[in-house]
């Protein structure tokens, strides 16, 4: 072996550290408390057989990068005029990286300065190994080194790292982890208030130098770089070959057929390619990646589903007359039902929701449209369906949508957005402020009315304080929608508020204390001169958790919501499955409006109302009702799941292999093929 020749050595044990390491998350993650371990002996097989050849797969696209700085290690560049030609091409580059306005400002965050520093670094270098001949030998050496630790400590902590998140979402990465990317700053705080980041740290950094020792311990780094033009040449060729066909067995979709059941697919895949393929396929073409039906008779019958005519257009018009009351809107962070008394829950964790659902219209059968809190956003707002890839709300160039907000201000209100973080966070300021709501986030409060805070925005109760003081001041009618946020961890919140018996910094005590501030909320709201004429419309954004052993499990969308105005709402339990998308039409059906609407959302209290609920996750699309839940996945796949429930939030899915539920696949293939041509039309102009 030529140990001169850097790459010949490290990449085969490059492979085989991630082969090894990728065995052993595996182990790992089988036997943390979220997976549900109901695997026979073929689904271990598929696990770590194409477990196996996933993260070799994969090892080999990494190794790309490494052999491009390998490919660097020569002198060859620093020779004249070769030499002072890349000088002053780095020279410019930082110029207007540094100076002026790059893409990579459009971006926000850190990320401009990240890529600021890293030109200035690499000028920097390449301009002493320029003008000082004689450090080349040893910088080197020294990269030759530092390259092989990086990416050994890159695998340690994407080990760490996939495990973090397998516990919070019992998956591996997807989209979530590249939006969390984005959001630098709110996802490094909630990280470092979540976990002892300097014990991880070292940790991370002794378990890499340990590795480090016992790959490389008998390597001669004296003279590491690149050897003849021949070992070169065959390292390209090896280089090219692997990883294309580490490519095309990842993007062929190879690594995950064979099986139904969530838990093996996402154990046997490899978290940094799904990382990379998330990155890269933010926006699903649904035209491609989905089962069409003909357009014409997919538009006839989600027209027919949604109560439209020919135009797209439903007249509602109500027998009532019109009710202008306050229209308070709460969306709860992370509720699942099950945290409720009402729904079997017995912490006693609730107990203000509890009382309040009993005296309000209390949907019992209501589902989420997806896991984040963008779709739960997307769903009382404009009232529709999820579409593939990502919500509405992160389409930067989406333009204004129909929207609760719009029917409002065409009767008068006024339509506020009132967010304790940065609403910068998930684009929610530009989907708000672009469909005509005044934007009220922690920028906005005033400093004294910020007693406690986390990385998330203030706690619960200084947003109510907030609220209740801007609604003093409002003239009436007013809209505002509320977004909490201490219902998510790092799950701090201020001390002395609850006696949670465990540990305080849980989802359960989180729970708690988010019961406690609606409850306090709604108290002292209800010594206020504008209560009587207000409605109070409360329900979740999502589950806590929507994992499960099928990729959409109903026990992981189904969320509280209820209705509640003391003398104007009689108490009631609507039974009927429904949506987060028919909430805010069922209220405008009892305030008697009558609009024109372009909403998917119904009045679930009207006699010809269809039971039906929409969720999606990035990629899968689901469709309930008549006790069958229909999925649309990429590529073209279509599975059908018969529905049981247990009690009031437990559910049984039975995969239909035999036997095709059609006029419910008929329906969902209608009503997302034409959501999707829509929105995702329009999100392109």
């Amino acid at each position: 072996m030529n140990r001169k020749d850097w790459f010949r050595y490290f990449a085969p044990r490059f492979v085989t550290l991630a082969a090894v390491m990728g065995f052993i998350l595996r182990i790992v993650l089988i036997f943390m408390p979220q997976t549900v371990r109901d695997f026979g002996f073929l689904d271990i097989l598929r696990i770590f057989g194409l477990g196996l050849l996933n993260d070799v797969a994969f090892s080999a696209i990494a190794l790309v990068p490494a052999f491009v700085i390998y490919s660097l290690m020569t002198s060859a560049k620093y020779r004249k005029p070769a030499g002072y030609i890349i000088e002053g091409l780095l020279v410019a580059l930082a110029v207007y990286v540094i100076g002026f306005n790059d893409i990579t400002d459009e971006y926000g965050g850190v990320v401009p300065g990240i890529a600021d520093a890293l030109v200035a670094i690499i000028l920097i270098c390449f301009s002493i190994k320029l003008f000082v001949p004689t450090v080349r030998d040893g910088w080197r050496k020294v990269s030759a080194i530092a390259l092989s630790l990086l990416y050994i400590i890159c695998a340690v902590l994407i080990f760490v790292c996939e495990i973090v998140f397998w516990e919070e979402f019992a998956v591996r990465f997807n989209f979530i982890a590249v939006d969390y990317l984005v959001y630098t700053n709110e996802v490094i705080g909630n990280i470092m208030e979540s976990y002892n980041i300097p014990l991880m740290s070292l940790g991370v950094l002794a378990v890499s130098l340990g590795i480090f020792w016992l790959l490389f311990r008998h390597a001669d780094w004296k003279n590491a770089g690149i050897g003849g033009t021949r070992e070169y040449l065959l390292n390209l060729a090896c280089t090219v070959v692997f990883a294309c066909l580490g490519f095309g067995f990842l993007h062929l979709g190879y690594r995950n057929f064979g099986t139904s059941n969530m838990f093996v697919t996402q154990l046997q895949e490899s978290g940094s390619w799904d990382f990379l393929e998330a990155f890269a396929s933010n926006e699903l073409d649904y035209n491609q990646f989905y089962p069409l039906i003909p357009q014409e008779e997919a538009e006839a019958l989600q027209k027919e589903l949604c109560g439209m005519g020919p135009d797209g257009v439903a007249h509602v018009v109500s027998e009532n007359p019109e009710i202008r009351k306050n229209i308070i809107l709460i969306t709860i962070e992370s509720m699942s039902a099950d945290f409720m008394g009402y729904f079997g829950n017995e912490k006693g964790i609730t107990p203000n929701l509890d009382t309040l659902f009993e005296h309000s219209l209390a949907f019992d059968r209501l589902f989420a449209t997806g896991n984040r809190t963008v779709r739960g956003l997307e769903a009382v707002t404009a009232c529709i369906p999820p579409s593939s890839g990502e919500s509405l709300v992160k389409r930067p160039g989406m333009g204004p949508v129909f929207s609760t907000g719009e029917v409002l201000r065409g009767k008068g209100y006024s339509t506020t957005y009132i967010y304790g973080g940065d609403a910068y966070f998930d684009n929610m300021e530009y989907f708000f402020g672009t469909n005509g709501y005044t934007i009220r986030d922690k920028k906005t409060f005033d400093k004294a009315d910020i007693t406690f805070d986390n990385i998330w925005g203030t706690c619960d109760e200084d947003t109510y304080r907030v609220a209740l003081r801007d609604f003093d001041a409002a003239s009436e009618p007013f809209f505002a929608h509320i977004m909490t946020v201490s219902n998510h961890r790092p799950y701090t919140y201020p001390e002395g508020r609850i006696e949670y018996d465990g540990n305080p910094m849980s989802r359960s005590a989180a729970v708690e204390y988010t019961d406690y501030a609606i409850g306090k909320f709604i108290n002292e709201a209800s010594s206020k001169p504008w209560f009587e004429n207000s409605v109070f419309v409360i329900m979740a954004d999502h589950c806590a958790s929507s994992a499960g052993k099928t990729s959409l499990p109903l026990d992981g969308y189904h969320i509280p919501a209820f209705i509640y105005s003391p003398g104007f709402i009689e108490p009631a339990h609507v039974q009927k499955v429904c949506s987060q998308i028919d909430v805010m039409p069922t209220l405008f059906n009892l305030l008697g409006f009558s609009y024109d609407s372009r909403f998917y959302g119904q009045d679930v209290l009207s006699d010809g109302f269809r039971e039906r609920a929409f969720m999606a996750t990035y990629q899968d699309l689901g469709y309930y009702a008549d006790s069958v839940l229909t999925v649309l996945s990429p590529v073209r796949q279509v599975r059908q799941f018969s529905v049981g429930q247990t009690g009031r939030t437990g559910f049984t899915e039975t995969l239909m292999e035999d036997s095709v539920a059609e006029k419910q696949l008929r329906e969902t293939q209608a009503v997302y093929q034409v959501i999707n041509t829509e929105y995702q039309a329009s999100s392109r102009h």
